[in-house]
């Protein structure tokens, strides 16, 4: 575990960050309108720790990720990494920091060049941003495929003749090439199979603690999220609901959408799945492009009230480290107080069982 978020050196500082994408029609090309695919998302990721980023498809997360490095040209807001605010970098101070941060991104296949072979692929950044000689060159790229567990033998192979998680310890690789301090890791275990996920996960936990490395990791994999997770936020249309340390989220859960979340996630002990109660949400998600008045929520929440149609509600701390989004815990601190005191008692049954 962490110590107290005072001592902890801040990596990264989102505030206020929006990607709007513009909507154009009619012959003339009109701007209609924006997809509010990211909202006005405000967090902090500390150095050496783990950040999960999970909700339903079409929340914003992917885009979240790579506004975050800026592989979007952000419409709004400030994104702080190491103390430098590169939302408004031109191209050539980008590509002066760009080795800081890297991605690893959902499908290996996809995200890797294939005529290029495996040495290419994770030499790529070393010809851009350094100007080591071939045999030094040659040398870190050994040393990565080392790390990640890959064979120097599969050097000169291509793409197309590695599994699924071969090719994802290759993408891993050469996002590791620059020695970068934050890494976005979009949904990096989806596109691979049960068995070898684990793996992966694990990867990159080892080569965390081997180079001290920053993860902003996204998934739809509650499960996964919380075994490699510090702290997790979750997001739902384009906001963030909720953003609490693991254990907090996972066992007192403030926000009735990530309540519903955690719902969902099956339980491996047979005894506790059969008693456990589904929240079922209704309704379908409302469109980035058209988002309800007031709180994003309102339209599916099993516990609306009166203002969340008209006012959006602020995404406030109510407990230390604890972050939500929801007038509950603005006009009821009954409501709050039985919350926490649920998790207390969830604590204290946790403890006797160990």
């Amino acid at each position: 575990m962490f110590d107290d978020p005072a001592t902890r050196n801040k990596l990264v500082a989102v505030r206020g960050l929006k990607m709007h994408f513009p909507i154009h029609a009619g012959i003339l090309r009109r701007h209609v309108g924006d997809v509010k695919a990211v909202d006005g998302v405000t967090f902090d990721i500390f150095e050496g720790e783990t950040l999960g980023l999970v909700g339903e498809s079409g929340c914003g997360k992917s885009t979240c990720g790579r506004a975050l490095l800026r592989l979007y040209e952000v419409t709004a807001g400030s994104i702080e990494i190491n103390g430098i605010d590169i939302a408004d970098l031109s191209p050539k101070e980008l590509r002066a920091i760009r080795p800081e941060m890297q991605m690893v991104f959902q499908d290996p296949q996809a995200s890797l060049n294939p005529r290029m072979t495996v040495a290419a692929i994770i030499g790529e950044p070393l010809d851009e941003h350094t100007s080591l000689s071939k045999s030094e060159k040659l040398a870190r790229i050994y040393e990565l495929m080392d790390a990640v567990g890959l064979s120097r033998d599969f050097a000169n192979r291509f793409p197309h003749e590695f599994s699924g998680g071969q090719r994802q310890r290759i993408g891993i690789a050469r996002a590791l090439a620059l020695n970068p301090k934050f890494i976005v890791c979009d949904e990096p275990i989806a596109a691979l199979d049960v068995s070898i996920q684990a793996q992966v996960v694990n990867l990159l936990e080892d080569l965390q603690e081997q180079f001290g490395l920053t993860y902003l990791f996204i998934s739809h994999d509650l499960s996964m999220v919380r075994h490699i997770a510090d702290r997790v936020a979750v997001m739902y249309l384009g906001k963030l609901a909720e953003l609490a340390p693991r254990e907090s989220l996972y066992h007192a859960p403030l926000h009735p959408y990530t309540q519903a979340l955690l719902s969902a996630v099956p339980d491996p002990d047979p005894a506790v799945e059969a008693v456990t109660e589904r929240i079922i949400l209704e309704g379908d998600v409302p469109s980035p492009a058209n988002p309800p008045e007031g709180c994003n929520f309102c339209t599916r929440c099993p516990q609306v009230m009166d203002i969340c149609h008209i006012e959006d509600p602020e995404f406030r701390e109510v407990v230390t480290g604890h972050y939500v989004a929801c007038h509950r815990y603005n006009e009821a601190e009954d409501e709050f107080a039985s919350a926490m005191a649920a998790y207390e008692e969830n604590e204290l049954n946790q403890q006797g069982e160990n």
